[in-house]
């Protein structure tokens, strides 16, 4: 065995090491990434969904909005109250105060209280059904059509389809927004955890209308108007609306409905 050639080997492989390292630091120096110690310190305090809730595309990106201040420390819908109050004391900030809101579904049209206008064997989505004839099988066209794109949609297991229409669980439910975007129809919204009664309907047809499809749709009476002595009721397109700001949960309007559609948000 050649000493000589064995010497160079190593030799030649050693300064390799040595550049190739060399090379590494200088360049991990030269384009070194700075880390911004509140962005990493706010994004810690994140749940970590990457759900979109709070509008940004993920965590990451919530994260540094709240660090350049571009976005509120209760930006996010998932934390809540806990994290809104971490992120709060991270950045030398009084936590302000936050309302729990949870997603609510505007339909109490179940399969046996809804009629159905035709049988549907086509593929189970909401938006493919929705633009069948008369926006889809069921007999009322503003109804929920029970395919479940919002179940699909929810990354917190919190909403199912239950007799034919979609129902949130509340103490699952993060109000990240997924379902609220995944309706076709427009039935799903945000409210707050404490409100109690709603108006489980989104028909705007007039009474007769809706009654001939619907057992149980509002045919915008007006009584539950009338039973509210907080004017937290407005007939708008023949649907009752129950402003949640106004309202008292007294369950007066609840008590008057003759259709039994204004009813807890269980």
């Amino acid at each position: 065995m050649n000493i000589t050639g064995i010497l160079i080997a190593a030799l030649i492989v050693g300064g390799t090491g040595l550049f190739i390292g060399v090379f590494l630091g200088v360049a991990g120096k030269k384009f070194a990434v700075e880390v911004n110690e509140m962005e990493e310190a706010i994004l810690g305090c994140l749940p970590g969904n990457n759900c979109g809730g709070c509008g940004y595309a993920g965590c990451a990106a919530l994260a540094a909005a709240i660090a350049k201040g571009e976005a509120p420390a209760n930006a996010c819908p998932v934390g809540g109250p806990a994290v809104m109050a971490k992120i709060a004391e991270l950045k030398g900030e009084e936590a302000a105060e936050s309302i729990r809101q949870v997603a609510f579904v505007k339909c109490a049209g179940t399969c046996e209280k809804a009629k159905q206008a035709y049988e549907y064997t086509g593929i189970a989505d909401c938006v493919i059904a929705g633009n069948m004839q008369n926006g889809g099988p069921k007999g009322c066209s503003y109804g929920c059509l029970g395919f479940g794109n919002c179940v699909k949609a929810c990354p917190f297991d919190a909403i199912h389809v239950i007799d034919g229409i979609a129902v949130v669980d509340k103490e699952a439910c993060k109000a990240c927004g997924k379902c609220v975007a995944a309706c076709s129809k427009h039935l799903i919204e945000l409210i707050p955890y404490d409100q109690k009664y709603m108006v489980h309907c989104n028909s705007n047809d007039k009474g007769k209308d809706v009654m001939s499809v619907c057992s149980t749709g509002c045919i915008g009476c007006m009584l539950c108007k009338k039973a509210c002595e907080y004017d937290a009721v407005e007939i708008k397109n023949n649907l009752a609306h129950i402003d949640p700001e106004k309202c008292q949960n007294c369950g007066a309007c609840a008590e008057k409905c003759p259709k039994k559609v204004i009813f807890p948000n269980v």
